[in-house]
């Protein structure tokens, strides 16, 4: 019996000891905080490491995740300046920066992040129209932040992001929605359309008026290019006249030229009445016909008085 008795002993010291040691010894993960209770008041807070407890007087209260975490806000009903109700949910992105204010600043730090995050949501959200809610919602988000930074500072938080998920309308205004998209869309098309016909008929009355404008400068060039050219025919036809005339001045001059100039000029008169006489049934004839050397006698004197 007293062999029992000292075995029971001996077990209840060694199951007291290891109680002891559970209770004593601690090991923090990293990125965690243990917040320990002496007596059941606030004592420390232990960080990541292996840290040592006064057994059966110190305890760890509350255990916390220095991460940063998402939660989700659930949906609610917002109402919009222009008195329409949709449904919004977000995300709330926060971190605990102070265990202790966590612990005791606030009874549950993210019922009331979430709580406060709907409260501006609705507050924010009834500021706004119904087409503002889909365009602004960077600046929803900014104001959600700020006012919720601000509320949970005390609680040891902080409040780094917040996106709102979706919003979603009544069944009915979506349908105005979509009815108003498709005749945005079908304005754009129409829009669209009658640009294109402009730039096309704005091209072709461009290219009509530079292939008139190059007709005419073509015209003209042609003109300047006769005309240069008639110009040039009439200069050496006066030219060649005049070296014509010189050489025939000259011949007359020299010996015998008299003589070949009476012969040809009556060459030439016998060819013309032959011709008149070819051409007309009626035709004039002069009273000196027979004269042919009294013709061209007169010839000869008319020429060498315009000389």
């Amino acid at each position: 019996m007293e062999n029992l008795a000292t075995i029971l002993v001996a077990s209840g010291l060694v199951l007291l000891i290891v109680i002891a040691l559970i209770k004593t010894a601690k090991v923090v993960p990293q990125r965690e905080a243990f917040v320990i209770e002496r007596l059941g008041k606030y004592a420390r807070t232990l960080d990541a490491g292996f840290h040592l407890l006064i057994p059966f007087i110190e305890r760890v209260a509350y255990r916390h995740s220095m991460k940063e975490v998402a939660v989700d806000v659930p949906s609610q009903t917002c109402i919009t300046k222009d008195n329409i109700a949709v449904e919004i949910d977000g995300v709330l992105y926060m971190q605990v920066l102070d265990a202790k204010s966590a612990s005791y600043g606030i009874e549950d730090y993210r019922y009331a992040a979430i709580q406060l995050a709907q409260t501006t949501l609705r507050s924010e959200i009834g500021k706004l129209e119904l087409d503002r809610t889909f365009e602004e919602r960077e600046q929803i988000n900014a104001h959600i932040i700020d006012a919720v930074d601000r509320a949970s500072e005390p609680w040891g938080l902080k409040i780094t992001r917040y996106e709102i998920s979706n919003i979603n309308p009544p069944q009915s205004v979506k349908d105005a929605l979509e009815k108003q998209m498709r005749a945005e869309r079908e304005r754009r098309a129409v829009v669209a359309h009658s640009e294109g016909e402009r730039e096309a008929k704005i091209n072709i009355a461009e290219g009509e008026k530079q292939h008139a404008i190059m007709l005419s400068e073509a015209k003209k060039q042609e003109q300047i290019n006769e005309a240069e050219g008639k110009a040039q025919e009439i200069a050496l036809l006066a030219e060649a006249t005049a070296q014509g005339i010189a050489r025939i001045a000259g011949a007359i001059q020299s010996p015998g030229g008299h003589e070949a100039m009476n012969l040809r000029i009556a060459e030439q008169y016998v060819k013309q009445f032959g011709h008149l006489a070819k051409e007309g049934n009626t035709m004039i004839v002069p009273s000196n016909l027979t004269d042919v050397s009294g013709t061209v006698a007169a010839l000869t004197k008319v020429i060498s008085q315009s000389k």
